[in-house]
């Protein structure tokens, strides 16, 4: 790892020098000041581009990748009962390529921490490190309410868990718990637990069907899933709830009161027709972190964070026909900088000491030919493809556009994908 001097980038406005050193921003200073350090320094000229910190999606199945397509225009309970199906047939092999193929694209598009949700997950590390990116990589809870399978998920897990103590430091290993109605009470409890004793974080699919809602309250008494979660003691600051869609008063407040981390995925609720009404406003007054992720492939079709944060905020100024809702510099945090306090990690902000993992943008072309702030013009007028280079933990994984390795990548998962179909 070496030292890199990002020179006359445009950071926060101002023409800057950035220095990284390591895996972490050094110092941030006006473009051309004089530094003796006696460092030597991998210098690239970025002029005509500005820098932003890379995008964390929080709510991943990275290696859905090669899912795209499987189940279109079904409803959202047929299609995860295709999806069952279709992971019925998958193995390590088909992960560590698709997760690979998750990574390149995730790349291409900005991206530079995924928190992931999905089967064998030692092969999806091996994947993400090796294209170079910052995973955030759960054990899957989800016995399918069968009480042999919670106990043989809990000896993996504790083998999963000590595995993770020899990974490097850009990895976090988590634990997922599928949803309240693929885990047996019983389950949960212990799951949290796990996490709770091992300064873990907990990702759960929480409240993503008016379905899902309707089957909690029949078996529990009433009560929403975010109730019931909250009822069995779960419900905490390292918890990170996907969709979080359906929500009463009384939900918002127990999330907001709880310190959870909500995460929004707009693109794969409305091509599931979940729903779209996300109580952005609410839940944000009540104290909940709020981030964005793109969900799987197989409901998404991409990994693009930037169609994520232009879509989410779209659809949210629609529905409260309110032109101010989720306005850009919230937009642009609930995909950087809250994603870093959700999972304890030093990113989503360019200041010294962070982790050195930033967007090279570039901004000589007509979507930034206006009068507008650079965030208006990159969430509303640009594609991903404005995105010139990538740096992740202090290193290049991809410079003008380019990927190492990238034809060769989609060849290993073709061969892969060939198997399968």
């Amino acid at each position: 790892m070496g030292n890199i001097l990002l020179k006359n980038i445009v950071c926060k406005g101002a023409v800057s020098d950035i220095y990284i050193e390591g895996n972490r921003i050094s110092k941030v200073v006006p473009a051309g000041t004089s530094i003796s350090d006696g460092y030597e320094w991998e210098v690239t000229d970025c002029s005509g581009k500005t820098v932003m910190p890379g995008f964390v999606n929080m709510h991943t199945h990275a290696a859905m990748s090669m899912m795209r397509g499987v189940g279109e225009d079904i409803a959202f309970h047929d299609w995860i009962d295709r999806i069952w199906d279709v992971e019925s047939k998958i193995d390590e092999e088909y992960v560590y390529q698709a997760t690979k193929v998750a990574c390149l694209e995730m790349i291409k598009t900005g991206t530079t921490t995924f928190n992931d949700h999905y089967w064998h997950m030692p092969m999806a590390h091996k994947a993400a490190i090796e294209m170079g990116l910052r995973p955030v990589l759960a054990y899957v809870i989800c016995d399918r309410n069968d009480p042999e399978e919670s106990e043989r998920q809990k000896v993996e897990c504790r083998q999963m868990y000590e595995e993770a103590m020899t990974w490097n430091d850009r990895s976090v290993f988590a634990i997922a718990i599928h949803a309240i109605y693929s885990v047996r009470e019983e389950m949960i409890v212990w799951a949290s637990r796990f996490a709770r004793e091992h300064g873990l974080k907990v990702h759960i699919h929480v409240s993503e069907t008016q379905k899902e809602i309707k089957d909690c309250m029949e078996q529990h008494n009433g009560m929403s899933p975010v109730e019931y979660l909250d009822s069995l003691g779960v419900l905490g600051p390292d918890v990170i709830a996907a969709h979080t869609l359906w929500l009463s008063d009384n939900d918002v407040r127990i999330l907001g009161e709880r310190g959870v981390t909500c995460v929004h995925n707009v693109n794969s609720n409305l091509k599931l027709a979940s729903g779209y009404m996300f109580r952005y406003n609410e839940l944000r007054d009540a104290g909940a972190n709020i981030c964005l992720g793109t969900d799987g492939c197989a409901s998404s079709n991409n990994l693009d964070m930037l169609e994520t944060m232009k879509t989410s905020a779209m659809i949210q100024k629609a529905w409260r026909e309110d032109p101010s809702a989720m306005p850009l510099d919230e937009l642009v945090a609930m995909a950087t900088a809250n994603a870093g306090k959700a999972l304890g990690l030093e990113i989503g902000k360019i200041e010294e000491d962070a982790l050195a993992d930033l967007l090279i943008i570039d901004t000589q072309n007509y979507n930034f030919l206006s009068p507008g702030s650079f965030e208006a013009n990159l969430v509303y007028s640009a594609h991903s493809d404005c995105i010139d280079s990538v740096i992740c933990d202090g290193e290049f994984v991809m410079r003008e556009r380019v990927v190492p390795g990238e034809k060769e990548i989609l060849a290993q998962a073709q061969k892969v994908l060939n198997k399968i179909i």
